[in-house]
């Protein structure tokens, strides 16, 4: 009797507590760039991440392939972490169009399901940066000669453009966050 009488209270219990850390707890939202309101004291307010263009670099060509290197710098300004999911990016080299990219990918993955095995994420901590990083190969020059001579040319512009997804890292604020960016080297 006494069994069943106690089980019933630490269920009770269990619930009430998880009931109140999702009713009270904090709530995280970004703003929207340079609009900070500030009408409730629970919700925080969460900077957005910032992304600089670390690197860019031909490092490699030869007639048969040519090996560029991109480095991107993503900081989080906010004291708590968040979780980087995924990063979308685009290469156009000015000189040769600037609407026809040269290259494209992505770093990271998304969630699809339920349960995520091997997911490829990022934890990026409060006040923190990472530096996430891609080695991409060109083949052939045959179809594009005009692009392999700008490709050996050191004095090439470069405009890179793309999306960082980010979700913040409570369990009872996850929102989706998109973050768009573009750079001229």
């Amino acid at each position: 009797m006494y069994r069943k009488v106690f089980l019933a209270v630490a269920v009770l219990v269990l619930v009430t507590l998880l009931g109140g850390i999702l009713w009270v707890g904090p709530t995280m939202v970004v703003a929207p760039q340079g609009e900070i309101p500030v009408e409730n004291q629970i919700i925080t307010q969460v900077e957005p991440l910032q992304v600089e263009l670390a690197n860019l670099s031909v490092t490699e060509i030869s007639e048969r392939k040519a090996t560029i290197k991109v480095a991107f710098k993503i900081s989080n300004p906010n004291p708590r972490a968040v979780i980087v999911q995924t990063m979308d990016y685009q290469i156009f080299a000015t000189d040769y169009s600037n609407s026809e990219q040269i290259v494209g990918g992505e770093i990271g993955s998304r969630p699809t399901g339920m349960v995520e095995f091997g997911s490829n994420y990022y934890v990026l901590l409060g006040d923190n940066s990472i530096t996430l990083k891609e080695t991409i190969t060109l083949r052939g020059s045959e179809n594009t000669p005009e692009l392999w001579a700008i490709l050996e040319d050191s004095t090439t512009t470069w405009r890179v453009t793309g999306d960082v997804f980010y979700n913040l890292s409570s369990i009872t604020s996850g929102q989706e966050n998109e973050i768009h960016f573009e750079f001229i080297k």
